[in-house]
């Protein structure tokens, strides 16, 4: 008898500490803002692949609750760099606007509710700098505060260093604007950014910068905006015109180096490495022409790692991008809470690159993808995917949401589609979920990989025109969208239109995404970027100004 009690006890005692490694591992739930999103985090004891976090929030001081995505549990077990198991965002959010979230394990009564405020779009300024129009680089190395930027106004300022200096303005303080400058005739880039943090650039014209390689092309990597610290962070890149740099990419018909390779190598419009992100890039136009091609459009290095290009909690939205021969966006690595929406992408080769998402989440919604292109003899084919996934599987850790994107074919020269093209039709894909995008391909192209699936797919509810695995798209739509008369993107105004027609597949016959497509006309949303009676969209420089 007594024999037994001690057992009893000793795991009664067992069990009591458990429950409090349980507790002490449970962590208070985090936020993260930009202007419009908010990541979270949260490690609730005894939370599990069986049950998600259920998210709810309203503006303060208002009545009215709005659901959010449930976030998964998805602890990465070999880093801190995940924050926590728990990690997802909200979205479509006011600036300068506090919120109050309220978390919940599902099966639970775990609760929690925090407050968290998206920046304000309106920045203080303590001091303004005007500098004469030059010709040598502009180093910045005195720091503002939160409270008191410091605006370098450039307005109608020119800064050519033709050639004669690495880049034309230089940033190692904190703290500070860049405004309105006209840059040009950097060695090796136009802006550089070092161990700094909180910095804007903004309604800045940059062009004709980097050196020139032995075989005729650009420089890798080098960008009219460029750094190479794991420590940059803060960075607000909106309403630039980022354009036409002096050398350009090979293609991937055209050999670059001595041992034989055609991978692009070139120049970028933005070059961040590694960076520690909660970056903003919107509302930019970056293009240039076809003897003036970039590898990436926006990218960088370590795609196969924790960190990556952007950064985490990081935005890219309302851009222009186009003339890239390799990726436009290239969002590659860690992608813990990075959100990717509403952009314009055309003229490209790869519309937007994940390869690998380590982390995650990784969001990607209302993008519109036009024509992609490299010339014949291309290694991988003379065209590339919408969404380049599934490479490298033992990298592919976090979770990729795809929501209500429009891939366009008007004339038979759009791009592949979710991880799948003419010279790579097959790659695994793991840890997707895909709701409600047009994907629109090319004739007798795939619309979604056939490769093997590596596991934890919810590929559903979109329009396909290609091919796709049997297994996936249990409610999916097989044929064609029909566009509303006048459609079609005014490049001149920078605005697109894509609404089907009443009579196309697709139209009602979307699903609900919390916090994503809740407001729709008819029945239920349209799939595509665009719903039933919505505005055109704007991007580029003068996209939702106010009035």
């Amino acid at each position: 008898m007594l024999v037994r009690n001690m057992k009893y006890i000793h795991w009664k005692l067992v069990l009591v500490l458990l429950f409090f490694v349980s507790v002490l591992n449970a962590q208070e739930p985090q936020a993260i803002s930009t202007f419009e999103s908010i990541g979270l985090y949260w490690s609730p004891a005894n939370g599990s692949s069986e049950n998600d976090v259920l998210i709810k929030f309203k503006e303060a001081g208002s009545e009215e609750w709005h659901k959010g995505l449930p976030i998964k549990y998805n602890p990465i077990d070999t880093i801190d760099l995940d924050l926590a198991d728990y990690r997802g965002s909200i979205v479509k959010l006011k600036p300068a606007t506090e919120y109050e979230i309220k978390f919940s394990l599902e099966g639970s009564n775990v609760k929690k509710t925090i407050r968290a405020k998206t920046w304000s779009e309106d920045f203080p300024i303590g001091k303004i700098i005007k500098p004469e129009n030059g010709n040598t680089e502009l180093n910045l190395t005195a720091s503002g505060t939160s409270e008191a930027y410091v605006l370098i106004d450039g307005t109608g300022i020119s800064i050519d260093v033709n050639n004669e200096n690495d880049y034309c303005i230089n940033i190692t303080g904190n703290y500070i604007i860049i405004r309105g400058f006209q840059l040009s005739g950097g060695r090796k880039g136009l802006i550089k950014l070092n161990d700094c943090h909180d910095i804007i650039i903004e309604d800045c014209d940059m062009t004709r910068w980097g050196e020139v390689t032995k075989y005729g092309y650009g420089v890798d990597y080098q960008a009219a905006i460029y750094s190479v610290t794991n420590s940059l962070e803060r960075v607000i890149i909106q309403r630039n015109k980022i354009h036409h740099p002096r050398y350009g990419s090979n293609s991937w018909a055209e050999p670059y180096s001595d041992n034989g390779s055609n991978h692009p190598t070139g120049p970028q419009g933005i070059s961040f490495e590694n960076s520690a992100g909660n970056h903003v890039i919107r509302y930019n136009e970056i293009w240039s022409d076809n003897d003036h091609k970039y590898n990436d459009i926006l990218g960088y290095g370590s795609n196969f790692s924790y960190r990556g290009f952007p950064g985490p909690d990081s935005d890219i939205y309302g851009n222009y991008l186009a003339f890239s021969y390799d990726d436009a966006i290239e969002s590659e690595g860690g992608n813990r809470n990075v959100r990717i929406w509403d952009n314009y992408i055309e003229n490209a080769y790869m519309a937007i690159a994940n390869v690998a998402t380590s982390i995650g989440p990784l969001y990607i919604w209302g993008n519109v993808s036009g024509k992609s292109y490299s010339p014949p003899g291309s290694s991988y084919g003379e065209y590339a995917m919408f969404l380049k996934m599934g490479e490298n599987g033992d990298w592919i850790k976090g979770l990729v949401y795809v929501f209500n994107n429009t891939l366009l074919n008007l004339n038979e020269d759009g791009f592949g589609g979710i991880g799948t093209s003419e010279g790579e039709p097959v790659r695994g894909l793991r840890n997707l979920t895909t709701r409600n995008n047009i994907l629109w391909v090319r004739e007798k192209g795939h619309s979604i990989s056939p490769g093997l699936d590596q596991g934890n797919n919810d590929i559903d509810f979109d329009l396909c025109s290609g091919k796709y695995p049997l297994a996936y798209e249990k409610n999916g739509i097989v044929g064609k969208p029909v566009f509303i008369k006048n459609s079609g993107f005014d490049f001149m105004n920078k605005t697109g239109s894509f609404q089907l027609a009443p009579s196309s597949p697709g139209v009602d016959a979307g699903i609900i995404i919390p916090n994503f497509n809740e407001t729709y006309a008819g029945d239920a949303p349209d799939i595509g970027a665009f719903e039933a009676g919505q505005v055109p969209k704007e991007y580029g420089v003068n996209a939702y100004l106010k009035q």
